[in-house]
């Protein structure tokens, strides 16, 4: 009876270790941080680059997909169960990808800008090629849950079978707020020392200070 005893605690345990919520790991990987570090240094100036140089209220179409905000990483991980790290990361150099070409479409060739926004696209294709690489190939093939390759699907339609309301207009400046601030939140690890343990992630964080950088297509 002893081992009987013994035997139904160790399989309750088990199961109750499988019955757990996941646990999300840590998986950005070393070799991510340096070009990471590095893309976050050109965002440190994006105030005077993409609002200065810039006239009040200059807007730029963007899909709204393309308004990639902190609340729309909370609001993935609630609607997929378990979801990945990865994938959200995957989808973050999509959207910035995106961003920074729509950027510097608008700017002419003399534009006081234009070489930093050059050199801060350079430098996001730089970790976007280290992070590829970080992983094997097949992980980049795997199915995304459908809340994810909806998205996915919407910022590589065709610009010209994009439906009209699904365009917005927005800042270049509240743009790369978002770039940087979802980029804190998603590859947190390679800021735990330098931002004084800011959690980007948080929901408290999300909500302050919100403001009003996005204007709907009148």
């Amino acid at each position: 009876m002893v081992q009987l005893s013994t035997s139904v605690g160790l399989l309750g345990g088990l199961l109750g270790l499988f019955l757990l919520p996941p646990v999300q790991m840590a998986q950005t990987p070393a070799s991510m941080c340096t070009p990471l570090k590095t893309l976050n240094d050109s965002l440190s100036h994006r105030r005077r680059y993409m609002k200065h140089n810039f006239p009040i209220n200059y807007t730029i179409r963007v899909h709204h997909n393309e308004v990639f905000r902190l609340s729309n990483i909370s609001r993935m991980r609630l609607q997929v169960e378990g979801l990945d790290e990865l994938v959200l990361q995957r989808l973050w150099f999509q959207v910035n990808q995106g961003i920074l070409k729509k950027i510097i479409r608008v700017m002419p060739l003399r534009h006081p800008s234009r070489p930093y926004t050059a050199e801060l696209e350079r430098r996001f294709r730089d970790a976007e090629g280290v992070f590829v690489q970080a992983y094997p190939a097949e992980m980049f093939q795997q199915e995304l849950p459908d809340t994810i390759q909806e998205t996915w699907d919407h910022l590589t339609e065709e610009p010209d079978r994009v439906p009209e309301s699904s365009w917005r207009f927005a800042s270049p400046k509240s743009l790369l707020d978002n770039f940087c601030h979802t980029m804190h939140c998603l590859f947190s690890e390679c800021f735990a020392s330098t931002e004084a343990q800011q959690d980007y992630c948080g929901v408290s964080y999300s909500r302050k200070g919100r403001k009003k950088d996005l204007q709907p297509k009148s």
